[in-house]
């Protein structure tokens, strides 16, 4: 009977949850539907089925394409298709230095970002021979920021800085250097080290030779230029 008495003098309880903010799955309790029913008040619990038409959103995934060649000067005398293409290491190293100068707040990507990306690729055997010659990431960091100075801390970088004239020279240089040799395969880390120590009055260059690359160094280099690394077995 109490449980009569009560069941008459409660209303009855509607609970609404809080607004779903667009999440598909809203439990709801109400007394009018059906569904399961309660023992203290007599009432219906009732539990909302998800919804069949919500289509669930999914996040784009971010993709970076990555080019298979480096900018290169219009040239007359080789079609497009019979240009060389870079290897791996080469087009990574290209897009270190792009980063190095973008570090450095540099409005351009010069030849001594070039030089700082080869070492920040750090595999091929120019980095390798180097570093065997104590021209390290730090060292040359150092050297351009002394040649160079220092950007405005407000100055923000393109996220591609375009190439200097000698930085765009040097490239060319590779690519001129690998079409002579008349030998298949690809432009090597050794042929853009070149390219960058053949434009003389470059910043890159007065790095290189700051720390003590020289011609000697250039011409024992010069003779695994078509080879990004050299296997060696013991």
């Amino acid at each position: 009977m109490a449980s009569n008495t009560l069941s008459l003098l409660s209303p009855t309880p509607i609970i609404s949850p809080r607004k779903s903010n667009g999440y598909p799955f809203v439990s709801s309790f109400s007394g009018q539907s059906n569904g399961l029913q309660s023992s203290l008040f007599g009432n219906q619990l009732s539990i909302r089925q998800p919804n069949p038409n919500f289509v669930a959103l999914k996040r784009h995934s971010t993709t970076m394409t990555v080019s298979f060649s480096l900018p290169t000067s219009k040239r007359d005398d080789v079609s497009p298709e019979k240009l060389p293409t870079w290897s791996a290491r080469g087009i990574k190293s290209f897009a270190m230095a792009e980063l190095e100068a973008r570090k450095l707040k540099y409005p351009n990507t010069g030849t001594e970002a070039l030089l700082m990306g080869i070492l920040v690729e750090g595999t091929s055997q120019a980095s390798k021979f180097l570093r065997a010659n104590g021209v390290t990431l730090f060292k040359v960091r150092d050297e351009t920021v002394s040649l160079l100075g220092k950007s405005d801390m407000y100055f923000f970088s393109p996220e591609h800085p375009p190439l200097t004239e000698p930085a765009q020279k040097a490239l060319d240089w590779a690519i001129d250097q690998k079409l002579k040799s008349g030998e298949s395969g690809e432009i090597t880390v050794t042929h853009l080290l070149l390219g960058i120590w053949a434009q003389k009055e470059s910043a890159g260059h007065q790095i290189l030779e700051s720390l003590g690359f020289n011609e000697e160094k250039a011409t024992e280099l010069s003779k695994h230029m078509d080879k990004d690394i050299v296997l060696s077995h013991k």
